[in-house]
């Protein structure tokens, strides 16, 4: 039986990627930070995991996560609040396909789309 998946994607710099998902994201740090290459967070039922990639161009990088949430304009208008930056392409809007969906970048160009 599967349970959860918890996927894993590059970071260059871990404060900098811990401060995005913690401070701007609202996510909170699971386990130790003891170890300088690794990251885990967690926010509700969502957990994301990071690996120290110092060598990562983040204009070659294909991460991205789709990211079930609700409800979607409450969490994308405290987003816009924050003046957090919107990708130019994935403002809130009902797809072709039927749900409501957002997207972003963190700071290694990693892909987050959320959806509703």
């Amino acid at each position: 039986m599967l349970l959860f998946v918890h996927p894993k994607l590059p970071m260059r710099h871990k404060q900098l990627t811990k401060e995005f998902y913690l401070k701007t994201l609202g996510f909170e740090q699971v386990g130790s930070d003891a170890f300088d290459d690794y990251l885990m967070v967690r926010k509700d039922q969502i957990e994301i995991h990071f690996f120290l990639f110092t060598d990562l161009d983040p204009a070659q990088n294909y991460g991205q996560v789709y990211i079930r949430t609700n409800p979607i304009e409450t969490f994308y208008e405290s987003l816009i609040e924050q003046q957090v930056s919107i990708h130019p392409a994935g403002h809130l809007e009902r797809k072709p396909w039927g749900p409501k969906e957002f997207s972003l970048l963190d700071p290694d160009s990693n892909l987050l789309t959320f959806g509703e």
